[in-house]
């Protein structure tokens, strides 16, 4: 699997693909996913696997993306957060563009400071390439979502100290 760890609880990177790799994800405490691919469904393999899976198909077209497709990963990821026991896999088909976007979303909305998310994501994961497009968009959309910190402190709950 092309897996990361961002933090203790959240994991980025590329596309599942098959049941093995559904399977390798299980054992590796994934509860959640946030399939950001347009050229796949995951939620087949994540029914067999119990395995909770937002589909949220985002073509990487380097466009502005929208509130709402942010928002979806956002609550999704929140929602399993909520539970001590949950790990979160966001994830596009090579983890470059797409999902990098999403986990700095669902950072932003847990108190992250964006500029500090950033460079714990691509210190953690060096191939991600952050399109300024995207990166505009979760600005925007964390600017005018309450509660949400486009600068600020960390967050206990996606395992910053």
């Amino acid at each position: 699997m092309d897996m990361t760890w961002v933090t203790e609880r959240i994991a980025l990177g590329g596309g599942i693909w098959n049941d093995g790799n559904m399977a390798t994800l299980v054992r590796m405490g994934i509860t959640h996913v946030i399939d950001m691919q347009l050229e796949f469904d995951d939620r087949p393999l994540g029914a067999r696997h119990g395995v909770k899976v937002l589909w949220n198909p985002t073509d990487d077209d380097f466009e502005p993306k929208s509130a709402d497709l942010l928002e979806r990963g956002v609550e999704f990821a929140l929602e399993a957060l909520d539970d001590p026991g949950a790990r979160v896999y966001v994830h596009c088909a090579a983890g470059v563009h797409r999902a990098p976007m999403m986990t700095l979303a669902v950072l932003g909305a847990t108190g992250w400071n964006l500029d500090e998310a950033m460079v714990l994501i691509e210190t953690k994961r060096p191939v991600v390439d952050w399109a300024n497009v995207y990166v505009e968009s979760v600005k925007k959309y964390l600017e005018a979502r309450p509660g949400s910190q486009v600068t600020g402190g960390g967050s206990q709950v996606t395992g910053k100290s």
